[in-house]
């Protein structure tokens, strides 16, 4: 069964191809900071490329894939995922990260409110790390902020 970590190892090299061909096409601006907005990307890229590696070189004898629930709840956290991305430019960053991460939270097995009062915290948080410190932009949706 090692064909399954090669495949993925694959599929991860190539996803990792694709987005850092992305990140490249980022335009920069004449005046631009000496890192740039293709900087942040051009890591996540490196490290998935990296990340895609490791079951290419040393693939699990055995995998034990999931299934049943274990299944169900990937398949639905990658649900959230793709929701997330589709929700990001009409609801706004603060709201859709609030609702993504809390869904994630809640599914991980924390309590309903803790879970909302985390995902509220995440997307204001991560808001104002973006926002105010490293001075990105982001959709600002239905709030406006």
């Amino acid at each position: 069964m090692r064909w399954s970590d090669r495949i993925f190892g694959l599929l991860t090299l190539a996803l990792a191809l694709a987005y850092g061909l992305g990140a490249m096409a980022i335009a920069t601006p004449f005046a631009v900071d000496p890192l740039g907005p293709r900087t942040f990307p051009v890591i996540i890229a490196i490290t998935l490329g990296i990340a895609g590696l490791w079951p290419l070189l040393v693939p699990d004898p055995e995998p034990d894939w999931p299934r049943g629930r274990a299944l169900g709840e990937l398949v639905g956290a990658v649900a959230v995922l793709l929701g997330y991305t589709a929700l990001l430019e009409p609801l706004g960053f603060v709201a859709a990260t609030a609702l993504a991460a809390g869904l994630l939270c809640w599914r991980l097995g924390g309590g309903l409110w803790a879970s909302a009062l985390f995902g509220l915290l995440c997307g204001v948080g991560l808001r104002l790390v973006f926002v105010e410190l490293l001075d990105l932009s982001l959709p600002r949706g239905l709030l406006g902020w």
